[in-house]
This record gives C-alpha cells, structure tokens and sequence, in this order.
C-alpha cells in the first residue's frame, strides 16, 4: 500500500541533523524526498566518524535513508536555476541555511513561492528568522548550555552536563515534520501554501515542558536532580544486587505496593513518605533506604514483583542489550538496507506503525550525487521530474 505522504515532494536543502532528520520520517511516511549538496556533498555529517562502512559514516546514515541525492553549485546561475526548476513540482522546501543565506541566493520564500504558490517553504536555523540572535548560526551543543538544558542535567557535584543525543535538533527535526504536514493540510483548505520559521532555541525551550512551567509557575530556578525526578518520588536508579534498574513510581497506591514487598516495613509507615508532596521534601532519605532494600535481590527479582503489583520498573541497558531485546526485534526497531557501494547497513527503524499506509523503506542513505544521471544528465527533464 501506499505512505501517508505517496505523492509528495520535498526537496531537502538541509544538512547534519535537524533537517535530515526531519526530511527522513516524511521520505519514512512516502514522501519523494531529493536531497541537494554541493557536488562532492556537503553535508558535514558525510566525514564524522569513525565509524564508516566502505566511506559511509553512521553519522550520516542514520538521518538520510529514503531519500534520492543530487548535486548542484548554488553559487552558479545554473544550480539556482535547478533549485527553480524543482519548486515548480515541489510541495515542500525544507532548508537549514543561516538567516538570510536563502534571500541571498535568490531562493527565499518570497522567490520560489511566486513560481510555485502552493510551495510549503520550511526555514530551519539556529534562532530563528527574528531577534537580536537571529544572524547566529545554531549547533546542538550551543543550543543546550542557552535554552536551560545543560542546567538541569547532571548533578550538583558534576556541573551542567549536556544530553547524550543532539536533542534540539531532534525536537526540531520532529516540529519540522509536524509543521509542514499541517501546512499541508492547511493548503487544501486554502489553496495556498506558506512560510514556516522554525529554531533549535526556541524548540529546546519547549521541550522543557513541565520544568519550565515548574520555574514560571514558582519562580524557583530549578538545580540538576542527575536521575531523580523534580514533581515525583520514588522516580529515579536504584541499585539491585547485580545492576541499576529504575523505578518509577506515579502514586501513592503504587508507593504503597512496592513497601509491601520491602522487608523494612518501616519505611511504608513512615507519614513523612505517605504522599507524593511529602516523599518529594524528604527524597534523599527515603531514596537512601530504598537503595538499602533494593540491593538485596537482582534487577530480574525485583522485576518480576514488581510487575505483579503494577510498580513500572526496569533495567538499565547498554545499546548491545538493547538491540539484543526481543522487544526491540518485534518491534522491527533493527532495519536492514543494503547499498550497491556501502553493502547492508543496519539502522534504527521508524516507531511509526499504521494499519493501512504502512511505512516503506525504499532508498538506502544515498552517496553525494547518486542520482544525478537521472535528475540532471539525462532521465526525465526538471520540469517533469
């Protein structure tokens, strides 16, 4: 059957993460998704590694499959006019150049809208299109220390600590595929298309959710936790006997359940422990006595119990643990893609699961340029493309 988005298509001016990812889970749901680098290519992520499978970096194949690439000079008449040539067709124009780059080139929004105006035309940067920012260019690391979220990471005694993954970029990558779908569902009820204007900074600031509203709704600056929770305890990594697994704990009746099963029958006396509230002010202590009873079984132990009382609990696994899950295999969350060049590369799958437009993988992440000979030397003309 075909994606949601069959029929679709994006042309992808985007590089690194933000915008390839983005551009990968509409390619993921359908979309014809053409990517443009500068000849040899130019997206960065190509050359970060190690590791690389026969010249292909993880890096870059984990953002880029569905997709079919092309190289044009935008510094040349002729690769903008390639550029102008593919928004006749287009139905989305996703790009991550620094404010004003596109304007520059002659292929802003107002540009290529006035040739397609049912154009969808997605900026991605750093700042956004507006404030006194917004002329910086935006990288994950930079977005994390300014927005908050290196402030609430880590622990007192390490120091603001970043997240493991380029989350902003993610966040801005999953607004971006939100965006435009939206758009174009707002584009058959209008006929138009439009402009979306999105930023790493202000995506990071929304990600934060509960613990920015904790801050505007107290006006306490928030201090790192490291693995406990702001608003709940129990809700943090405990010590087994063979391992750190966490519980979660969301009530009062799931607290009231995991005492039972404690054999300090103290602790679920204690009234200081009876609510969340009162758990929450005394979380060092009460965390110090779990990890005193939780040390005397395995993960496997506690595990099991703990689902007959309905407690969420789990092991903290490495990546090999992971993708070894039986979990993660039904799930069909370990792909494989085989490249004439590259061979069979394993990559993470889509946790988009429909009933009726089923994701497809059809294209392995492409080298710079692999489909040129049918897009620009030869194959179908660009206005019929």
């Amino acid at each position: 059957m075909a994606g949601a988005l069959d029929g679709i298509r994006v042309i992808d001016l985007t590089r690194v993460l933000a915008g390839p990812y983005a551009t990968m889970i509409l390619g993921d749901l359908g979309a014809d998704v053409i990517k443009i680098e500068a000849p040899g290519g130019s997206d960065d992520t190509r050359f970060w590694g190690p590791p690389f499978q026969n010249g292909m970096s993880a890096y870059y194949a984990a953002v880029n499959r569905n997709k079919r690439s092309i190289t044009v000079n935008l510094k040349d008449e002729s690769g903008k006019e390639t550029i102008r040539q593919l928004s006749k067709t287009a139905d989305i124009i996703i790009h991550n150049f620094k404010t004003g780059t596109m304007e520059r080139l002659g292929l802003g929004y107002d540009d290529l809208s006035a040739i397609n105006p049912q154009l969808i035309y997605c900026s991605i940067t750093g700042f956004g299109e507006t404030g006194p920012y917004h002329h910086l260019a935006g990288y994950d690391y930079i977005i994390q220390a300014m927005s908050g979220w290196m402030s609430i990471n880590g622990t007192e005694q390490s120091g603001p600590l970043k997240v493991g993954v380029a989350v902003t970029d993610i966040f801005t990558g999953l607004y971006a595929a939100i965006a435009v779908q939206a758009a174009l569902i707002a584009r058959q009820k209008t006929g138009s298309g439009q402009k979306i204007d999105l930023s790493l900074f202000d995506c990071a600031i929304s990600a934060l959710v509960n613990v920015a509203s904790n801050y505007l709704m107290s006006g306490e600056v928030p201090k790192p936790l490291g693995n406990d929770h702001p608003n709940i305890v129990p809700y943090s990594t405990y010590e087994a006997s063979d391992g750190l697994f966490v519980v979660a704990v969301g009530n009062d009746r799931q607290f009231q359940a995991l005492c039972e099963l404690l054999e300090d029958q103290s602790i679920g006396a204690d009234e200081r422990f009876r609510t969340n509230a009162g758990r929450v002010a005394h979380r060092h202590e009460l965390n110090r006595r779990l990890n005193d009873e939780l040390k005397k079984k395995t993960r496997a132990q506690w595990q099991k119990l703990f689902e007959q009382k309905g407690i969420p609990c789990g092991p903290v696994h490495t990546l090999d643990q992971v993708f070894q899950h039986a979990q993660t295999r039904a799930r069909n969350m370990l792909i494989h893609m085989d490249h004439p060049d590259v061979g069979t590369l394993k990559l993470v799958g889509t946790p988009l699961k429909f009933s009726h437009t089923p994701v497809t993988y059809r294209f392995a992440p492409p080298l710079a340029g692999e489909h040129n000979d049918l897009f620009i030397k030869g194959g179908k003309k660009l206005d019929e493309l």
